[in-house]
């Protein structure tokens, strides 16, 4: 039996075609939007905020060497937080702006999207459990030489399917989509290009958002 929620808006029991649908209907959706317009307008700001802090973050990527190991995994932990930040309140407070960004790509590109970012909210979920960065991202050459480049170049590894007893049945039913997703879009890529595709989306969902483009 599929697992069902309740509206957040109506109370109406509905079953979840997404990972964090709160509503039963689009019309639920603009109702509640409506009714709470200033937590909206205080959730545009911090999302602003966290647009900078993604883009700030992704961009350093390029400018720590693989000598500084160190730095390196705390700069990727970084971006993944920030990335999987502006992910999530994207889809909790500007899902129609969201949505049509995946709409107007093509289904190759869509898929590639839609699995990087959910590979991504599978590294952050594990490096905040038990698990270490270093179990996803293979370091490259420590040696100091000026030419040895940097972290972008990095690539994710591939890792074994997770033990999740303790999770219900469609927690689990999550956590092995985003598994999947990362195994199909992030293990073997570099993560310089994972970080560089999901800021590109995520930009273009910002920009297309009536109150965060008029701010």
């Amino acid at each position: 039996m599929a697992e069902t929620r309740a509206c957040e808006r109506c109370g109406t029991p509905f079953v979840p075609r997404r990972e964090h649908a709160r509503f039963c209907s689009p019309a639920c959706r603009a109702a509640w939007n409506r009714e709470h317009a200033g937590d909206l307008k205080t959730g545009t700001s911090a999302l602003a905020w966290s647009i900078t802090a993604m883009t700030d973050t992704t961009q350093r990527l390029s400018q720590v060497t693989a000598w500084h190991q160190a730095q390196a995994f705390a700069v990727i932990a970084e971006a993944v937080w920030w990335v999987t930040m502006v992910d999530a309140t994207l889809v909790r407070h500007h899902l129609d702006a969201y949505d049509a960004v995946v709409a107007g790509q093509v289904f190759a590109e869509r898929q590639i999207t839609e699995g990087t970012l959910a590979g991504l909210r599978f590294v952050r979920n594990r490096i905040g459990d038990e698990a270490d960065l270093a179990e996803f991202v293979a370091a490259g050459d420590t040696d100091p030489d000026p030419g040895n480049g940097h972290i972008t170049g990095w690539r994710w590894k591939p890792v074994p399917e997770p033990k999740l007893t303790a999770l219900a049945p469609r927690g689990l039913a999550w956590e092995m989509t985003r598994y999947q997703a990362y195994q199909a879009q992030l293990a073997g890529h570099p993560v310089g290009e994972t970080f560089a595709r999901a800021a590109v989306f995520l930009k273009q969902a910002v920009a297309d958002a009536p109150a965060l483009a008029d701010g």
